[in-house]
């Protein structure tokens, strides 16, 4: 199968059970997306497809064929960072680091889900919202986990990556 993660195309022979986050830490040495939980409920393995978020856990790679796939990789670089990266830096929006890929991917979606105007379980019927209120950061970053409680740094993080 040809998989095209971070804008590089890869050919690849995969047992058709392979996971995404499989191929991308197995196959093709990409280990910023981490195996927490492998049921879907900690976010570590959160990745971009085609621009949204996924936990890369639970899908097959084999069905991404025609996805662009980015990972924490290939958001940014060390002389040049994604904003999201530049905020958890500058706000510590990190402690021991194992959640904070697949954290950076989900924010990086989070904002473009903003952009959209996309509403989330706590945006208000029919009203204007504000759309970086805690309560909606916090709504929308739900599906991640930290166990070191490095929460109240990534709101103000994501914001400056917001542009606020």
């Amino acid at each position: 199968m040809r998989l095209s993660v971070n804008g590089v195309e890869h050919d690849l022979a995969l047992d058709p059970r392979t996971t995404l986050l499989d191929a991308l830490r197995e196959h093709l040495d990409l280990t910023g997306a981490k195996k927490g939980c492998d049921h879907g409920q900690c976010g570590a393995c959160t990745v971009l497809l085609d621009g949204r978020r996924v936990n890369s856990c639970l899908i097959l790679a084999i069905a991404q064929q025609d996805a662009q796939v980015t990972t924490i990789e290939g958001l940014g670089s060390a002389d040049d960072l994604h904003p999201v990266q530049r905020g958890f830096l500058d706000h510590d929006g990190f402690q021991c680091g194992y959640c904070t890929p697949g954290q950076i991917c989900s924010a990086v979606g989070m904002l473009d889900e903003l952009r959209q105007g996309r509403p989330s379980a706590v945006t208000p019927a029919g009203g204007e919202a504000d759309l970086l209120s805690d309560a909606e950061i916090r709504e929308r970053m739900s599906g991640n986990l930290c166990r070191c409680g490095a929460y109240p740094n990534m709101i103000p993080a994501i914001r400056q990556a917001a542009g606020q």
